[in-house]
C-alpha cells in the first residue's frame, strides 16, 4: 500500500491502538505510538501525536494520561467494562442453543471489545461446556427469520425435531410443516423459546428454537396480537417450571421461613407472601401445574407445603406416591 495513503489512515490505526494495547494497568507511551505507527509505514513526530491524541478526544474516546512510574496515555472509558463482558461471555458459554462453533466465535467478538491484556484475563476465566451445545447451525438464521416475521407481521413455518436413542435428530410428525403466528422469543433455563400461537389448534404454545429447522416467513398475517400484546413475560416465566405446560391454577403454598429467599428468587420480589405463623410464611400465586413443577416443590424438602386447592394437593400426593413406588416402597 503506498505511504501516502497509509499517512491518510493515521489516526485510524491509532485508534486501534489505543482500543487493543492500552488500558489502565498498560499505559502506552508516545515512544510505543511513534514505533506502533512505524510498522505501518507512518512516521510522525512527538508533536504530531498530541494533536492526534486531542483529536481522538474531541471525538469521543476517553483517553487519560498517567503520570508517574509507569506512565503514558490509555482507553480509560470503553464499550463495556471488563465485569460486563465477563458476564457477557458466562451468559454464551452457558447457552445450549448455540453450537460449539458459533459460542467460540462469539466470545472472540467479545474478547476483541477489551484490551489484548483484558483479553487474557477473560480466557483464563473460560469455563468448558462442551457436551450440552446444540448442533443445529441454523439457529442464528431461525432467530433472524422469526424476528422478521414479527416485524413483518407474518406466520412462519418449519420443522420440529426431537433427539432420539441414537443421539441424532428426528423430525416430529414425520417432517411435517408447523404452522406457528410467532410472539415472543423468551430464554429460559439456559434455552430458547419461540412463543407463539399454534395455527392448527389456536393455542399459544412454546417451541425450542434448537429445535426448529427450515424455518420460512408465509404470506398469512399473524393470530393472536392482542395476547402478545399485553403479554406479561416476567409472570410467565414465574408460573411456568421448566417451560413445562400445564393447567393455570391459583395455589396456596406454606414454606418455612428459611425458604424465603428461594421463594422470591423464583416469583420475585412482588410474590404475594404472608405470615403463616412464627416459623412459617403463605405463598399464593398463580402456576401452571406440572411434573416439574412437582419435582420443584419437592426439592425443598419438608419445608414446603402444597396447602391448595385440594385437587392439586391430592394429584401432588399421587405424584409422590408413585415416585416412592419406583423405589420399592
Amino acid at each position: 500500500m503506498p505511504r501516502s495513503f497509509n499517512q491518510k489512515l493515521k489516526i485510524l490505526y491509532l485508534m486501534k491502538f489505543f482500543q487493543e494495547q492500552s488500558d489502565r494497568e498498560h499505559p502506552v507511551s508516545v515512544k510505543d505510538i511513534i514505533q506502533n505507527m512505524e510498522a505501518y509505514g507512518i512516521s510522525v513526530e512527538r508533536k504530531t501525536v498530541y494533536d492526534d491524541i486531542e483529536t481522538l478526544r474531541t471525538f469521543g474516546m476517553k483517553i487519560a494520561n498517567r503520570r508517574g512510574k509507569t506512565a503514558g496515555f490509555y482507553l480509560e472509558e470503553r464499550s463495556f467494562e471488563l465485569s460486563e463482558l465477563k458476564f457477557l461471555m458466562d451468559a454464551v458459554q452457558s447457552s445450549k442453543f448455540i453450537t460449539e462453533k458459533q459460542t467460540d466465535a462469539l466470545l472472540k467478538k467479545l474478547e476483541d471489545l477489551a484490551s489484548v491484556y483484558e483479553a487474557k484475563k477473560l480466557k483464563g476465566q473460560a469455563l468448558l461446556m462442551s457436551g450440552i451445545k446444540t448442533l443445529n447451525e441454523e439457529i442464528y438464521t431461525s432467530v433472524e427469520t422469526i424476528y422478521d416475521a414479527i416485524a413483518a407481521d407474518r406466520q412462519i413455518s418449519f420443522r420440529y425435531y426431537q433427539w432420539t436413542l441414537s443421539r441424532e435428530l428426528e423430525a416430529k410428525r414425520n417432517g411435517e410443516r408447523y404452522r406457528v403466528s410467532p410472539g415472543k422469543l423468551l430464554w429460559n433455563n439456559d434455552n430458547y423459546y419461540l412463543l407463539g400461537v399454534d395455527e392448527s389448534s389456536g393455542i399459544v404454545k412454546h417451541y425450542r428454537v434448537d429445535k426448529m429447522m427450515d424455518v420460512a416467513i408465509e404470506e398469512e398475517k399473524r393470530s393472536g396480537g392482542s395476547v402478545f400484546r399485553d403479554f406479561d413475560m416476567g409472570r410467565f416465566s414465574a408460573e411456568t417450571f421448566g417451560m413445562f405446560d400445564g393447567k393455570e391454577t391459583i395455589l396456596k403454598l406454606r414454606f418455612s421461613n428459611d425458604l424465603a429467599g428461594v421463594v422470591l428468587d423464583r416469583f420475585g420480589k412482588q410474590a404475594a407472601l404472608q405470615r403463616c405463623d412464627e416459623n412459617h410464611f403463605f405463598l399464593q400465586a398463580h402456576i401452571r401445574v406440572s411434573g416439574q413443577f412437582f419435582g420443584w416443590l419437592t426439592g425443598l424438602g419438608p419445608g414446603a407445603e402444597l396447602v391448595a386447592p385440594e385437587k392439586v394437593r391430592k394429584e401432588y400426593k399421587a405424584f409422590l406416591e408413585k415416585t416412592l413406588k419406583t423405589y420399592g416402597s
